[in-house]
């Protein structure tokens, strides 16, 4: 018995290192809690939630703003507050993809803000997906949950950035690049309708819609005939391409589900909504939450509530968590590597 007792009490002390480890490792398989937080930096929401409200105060835009800078993120390497880094020469924010992407000031305001009250805590990577959660809601759309727990990514290249959704993708092209992030069709469909339900787009992201669809040097047929014009007229060719439009033409800073029944109608402005109506199970999803649908009220499907449910889908993209990334001290620099913006 006494030759056995060292084996015995090495045996003790392994299963008793496994037990105290096993833990943490939920992190280092990707797991995201709701209130990650809680007890690190308890304010850390309070925070993001004033500075984002703010600043949607100050400029109603800056809702979509902060929504598609969550969408754009998330497609690239994962939720990893990524594309916050200002790499001049190979960012990944200089994609063709992400032409027009902004709130970086919004986010950095709330880093700042968050350094000073708990240092090297909270990630850009959550700032992100939670100044998202907020704006929406701050723009009469549902609050809900957001899991966090991320960390942040140290790589930023223009050359990952390339498969973005993009807004001239035809239907299939667009189920396949979501299908390649874990995301359904419906995920597809509410993500596009609620992402644009708010906000404006640019005229440059209409001219092959409307002067040169499918290298026809035509409009796209599925343009209500109605509308045409009208986009055309704020669009022109030849004209600015930097003029914005809203991409909800009735209810721009409002979140709602108009953006579905334009898309059914004829009456969406960018392609990529309008290709939601061309495919069997896309415009399927479309019709089960629009009003006069074979549902009746009872049985029809929350378009917030599974807004919410795409959202936090989208949010657990190949995130970094437990001992993969860093959290970064300033967001548009990986640790270790002054920001040029504070060159």
């Amino acid at each position: 018995m006494m030759k056995n007792k060292p084996i015995a009490l090495v045996l003790l002390a392994l299963l008793i290192f496994i037990r105290n480890t096993s833990g943490s490792s939920q992190d280092d398989q990707g797991q995201l809690q709701v209130g990650f937080y809680a007890k690190t930096c308890p304010d850390a929401e309070a925070i993001i939630h004033e500075v984002v409200r703010r600043a949607v105060v100050a400029d109603p835009r800056n809702a979509a703003i902060l929504l598609r800078l969550h969408f754009h993120d998330c497609f690239v390497e994962g939720c990893d507050g990524s594309i916050l880094i200002n790499n001049d020469l190979d960012g990944e924010l200089k994609a063709a993809g992400n032409a027009g992407v902004a709130g970086f000031d919004i986010i950095e305001d709330a880093k700042a803000r968050l350094e000073s009250a708990c240092a090297a805590v909270v990630s850009c990577a959550d700032i992100v997906a939670l100044a998202a959660r907020d704006a929406v809601s701050l723009s009469n759309g549902p609050f809900y949950q957001a899991p966090t727990g991320r960390r942040d990514g140290r790589i930023s290249k223009m050359s990952l950035a390339a498969d973005l959704p993009d807004v001239d993708d035809s239907i299939e092209v667009l189920k396949s690049k979501f299908t390649q992030k874990g995301l359904s069709h419906k995920d597809l469909v509410l993500l596009s309708g609620g992402a644009h339900t708010i906000g404006v787009t640019a005229c440059f992201f209409l001219q092959n819609r409307l002067y040169n669809f499918a290298s026809t040097g035509g409009s796209d047929p599925a343009i209500h005939p109605l509308f045409l014009p009208k986009l055309k007229a704020k669009c022109p060719l030849n004209g600015d391409v930097n003029v914005r439009i809203a991409l909800d033409r009735t209810s721009q800073f409002i979140f709602d589900d108009q953006i579905l029944y334009n898309i059914r109608g004829g009456f969406a402005v960018i392609a990529s909504d309008a290709r939601l109506n061309d495919d069997d199970d896309t415009r399927q999803v479309l019709d089960s939450y629009l009003r006069g649908s074979k549902r009746s009220n009872k049985t029809r499907p929350s378009f917030k509530e599974d807004f919410t449910a795409a959202m936090v889908n989208m949010g657990k993209i190949d995130v970094k968590t437990g001992s993969k990334g860093e959290i970064r001290r300033v967001c548009s620099a990986v640790n270790g590597i002054q920001s040029k913006t504070s060159l």
